[in-house]
């Protein structure tokens, strides 16, 4: 009886991982000889990995990851451009605390996609929220805001955002005015959290995708300065033998 109403009380309390692990240890007949603090120990170590997974979880929804991807599983081939040292860096997030950017250059297929939701879980475990971003769509949805009033709002939620992902900046033709949008989503992201940009284009080719000198010095400004520089090489890894998951972009 005391049982069924701690177990109840637990879940009202919604401390559903103390519950499931109570439920177990009553089954487990090998617990008998721990101590109460051992017991209560083993009840709050779950309660804690629950919530974690749980936030985890919560974190990947919004976030829209492109690709189910890890550092872990990261191909560095000398030939890819890709260096371990560089990639640790980013490992540890503190670059999205410190409000620093990444960018992301390389040909079609070289894994750009891959690294950058790779990125973008790392900082989810870490406990950042995320947002991605496939660059033509979210430059219909700048214009779409702007079109029915709703631009600002908009803006505002992506800035608190502690990182953004926008996908192959450049693949599509964008009109100015829309940069200007983008320029304006940066310029509220300044010192307030970290931006990640992957793109076919070399950086230094960026003013002839933007077009208006002004708006491109602009965004480069912002983005450059402080980032992190991936330039990935070689042919696509859709000809090689990768497994895949990392055969994107």
């Amino acid at each position: 009886m005391l049982y069924t109403q701690t177990l109840e009380k637990l879940q009202a309390l919604r401390l559903e991982g103390m519950a499931q692990a109570l439920t177990e240890q009553r089954q487990q007949t090998d617990i008998a000889p721990l101590s109460f603090e051992d017991r209560l120990a083993l009840l709050v170590e779950r309660q804690w990995l629950w919530q974690e997974n749980r936030g985890l979880a919560l974190l990947l929804k919004n976030a829209q990851l492109k690709l189910n991807a890890s550092l872990e599983d990261l191909d560095y081939r000398g030939s890819r451009g890709l260096k371990r040292a560089q990639i640790e860096q980013l490992r540890a997030s503190a670059w999205v605390q410190e409000h620093r950017n990444c960018l992301i250059t390389g040909p079609t297929g070289s894994g750009k996609t891959y690294l950058a939701c790779a990125v973008g879980l790392q900082a989810c475990r870490e406990g950042y929220g995320t947002r991605y971003f496939y660059a033509p769509k979210l430059f219909r949805a700048l214009e779409t805001a702007r079109a029915d009033g709703s631009l600002l709002p908009l803006l505002k939620k992506l800035a608190r955002a502690p990182l953004i992902i926008v996908d192959d900046l450049g693949i599509v033709s964008v009109p100015g005015k829309l940069y200007r949008e983008f320029l304006e989503l940066l310029d509220d992201r300044q010192g307030q959290g970290a931006t990640l940009i992957t793109s076919q284009v070399p950086v230094s080719q960026w003013h002839e995708v933007i077009a208006d000198p002004t708006v491109a010095d602009a965004i480069l400004d912002r983005l450059v300065h402080n980032a992190y520089r991936i330039e990935l090489k070689g042919e696509s890894l859709r000809k090689g033998k990768t497994p895949p998951a990392e055969n994107e972009n």
